[in-house]
């Protein structure tokens, strides 16, 4: 034979014993010793012996073993103690017990201490070959359920990020911008319209970053009177009006060294505008009712659903202010434009309101799929959500039907004037029929006006005349 014949006949032979499972057998008695490593050498396994406890302890310090086969009554160290003492060496291997003076109390006390099984002397040849068989088996389903939860958690890994549920190209992308800005004090604006999740994407930032042991606060800047907004934000002085009876620290003060969530930065006054910008270039705050500055270390973070480029022109924002907070722009998609991920949310709702409510919902009908891709959702995933906590709660089976769906929906869902998807095959098909829809309705409605088109649409101008070329409606 060639040397080359040689070698290829030597690696087979490799390979052959690399895949045997390793066995060893403890026991004193050595007709049983040698019984049992011929019967398991002729079945294919690769055999090890020793004479006891001891020996069987230093035979798993050298190597690993996919079994053990152990006597309990044994000189120097019985099966028991063995048991107990290499405890931790055994995490990975199966070990099954032998005797011929046994009960059931020995038996369970073996279990306990980590054995598989447990086997009474005399035993025929097959009830040992059986027994490992069924280890083997156990093994094996061991091996696939950790492979399976593995893969479980790889897709879960890559579906989910910091709680928002997603696989669409355009979320993926949004996923990665927040990975490349956490870790920076940058000033980040999240766009896009109301319900699509904004203030989800300003955690992410402020979790996946440097400061994420330090505080996040939010402040809702539509959601307070103008005349309370600015103490909210900077603070105040006992004295500095009727009510101030004492001191009080502001948001960007309780932020610091941790974020700060704008949300809505397009309804802040332009009087506070200009103190925000201040605070962002200078990094300073000045509370109401005080002569002096306080210096703060506060990332920011802020979220509209207005267009600020038309907000600027109007007058209703400073164009300054709009450059210092627009240095990195996340913008979030609507729902209708990343439909493939409604499969993904519709469930992970399901999981969610099923716990909230405690009800047993396993799925939806391909009726209420089809609405659901085919829908619009104007209020985005806000709105997904709560129509499924609605049509979970008032579910009379296991499955969501259309009939559990708000009349509201269904009617806009079934309208002409929605979507017409007769001879559409695929999911991306549908969303840009429907969107070519949308855009032709908004421009007959506004007389081709494309800023009162894109309002209507709750998109920007530069997006909707960027649309507008792709889809031929010049």
């Amino acid at each position: 034979m060639s040397r080359q014949g040689r070698l290829c006949g030597e690696k087979a032979t490799k390979r052959i014993v690399m895949t045997k499972k390793r066995i060893l057998i403890i026991e004193d008695e050595a007709n049983m010793r040698h019984m049992l490593e011929a019967l398991l050498g002729k079945s294919g396994y690769e055999v090890k012996t020793a004479a006891d406890g001891k020996e069987g302890r230093d035979a798993i310090e050298r190597e690993q073993f996919h079994f053990i086969l152990c006597d309990i009554k044994m000189p120097r160290m019985d099966g028991m103690t063995f048991l107990k003492s290499a405890k931790e060496k055994l995490i990975d291997t199966t070990v099954i017990m032998m005797s011929a003076y046994g009960t059931v109390d020995t038996a369970i006390e073996a279990m306990k201490l980590g054995a598989y099984d447990y086997i009474s002397k005399p035993f025929k040849t097959d009830e040992v070959l059986l027994t490992l068989k069924k280890a083997e088996e156990r093994e094996g389903l061991k091996r696939e359920n950790v492979k399976l939860k593995d893969q479980i958690q790889r897709i879960e890994k890559s579906y989910n990020f910091n709680n928002i549920i997603a696989k669409s190209k355009a979320m993926q992308s949004v996923f990665d911008l927040i990975q490349k800005v956490a870790d920076y004090k940058t000033t980040v604006l999240i766009t896009g319209e109301s319900g699509t999740g904004k203030e989800l994407i300003a955690r992410a930032i402020h979790f996946n970053g440097s400061r994420h042991n330090n505080a996040l606060v939010s402040i809702n800047c539509g959601g307070i009177p103008e005349t309370l907004l600015e103490s909210e934000l900077f603070g105040y002085k006992k004295g500095a009006f009727t009510d101030a009876r004492q001191d009080k620290i502001g948001r960007f003060e309780e932020a610091h060294n941790g974020t700060i969530f704008l949300d809505e930065i397009g309804e802040l006054p332009l009087s506070l505008q200009i103190k925000l910008l201040r605070a962002l270039q200078e990094e300073e705050i000045t509370p109401l009712g005080s002569t002096g500055i306080k210096k703060i270390d506060v990332r920011v973070i802020a979220a509209t659903a207005k267009d600020l480029g038309e907000e600027i022109k109007k007058g209703n924002f400073r164009e300054d202010l709009y450059y210092r907070i627009n240095v990195v722009n996340i913008y979030l998609p609507p729902l209708r434009e990343r439909v493939e991920d409604i499969p993904l949310l519709t469930e992970h709702f399901i999981g969610i309101y099923n716990k909230k409510l405690k009800k047993t919902i396993t799925g939806i009908s391909s009726e209420v799929m089809e609405q659901f891709m085919t829908y619009p959702w104007p209020g985005n995933v806000r709105e997904l959500e709560n129509v499924i906590e609605r049509a979970i709660l008032l579910a009379s089976n296991n499955t969501l039907e259309i009939s559990d769906l708000p009349s509201t929906l269904t009617t806009k869902a079934n309208s002409s004037s929605y979507l017409a998807t007769e001879g559409v095959s695929s999911i991306k098909e549908a969303s840009r029929v429907l969107e070519k829809r949308l855009i032709e309705q908004a421009l007959e409605k506004t007389d081709g006006n494309r800023t009162k088109a894109a309002k209507i649409l709750e998109i920007s101008r530069p997006i909707l005349i960027s649309k507008i070329r792709d889809y031929g409606l010049d």
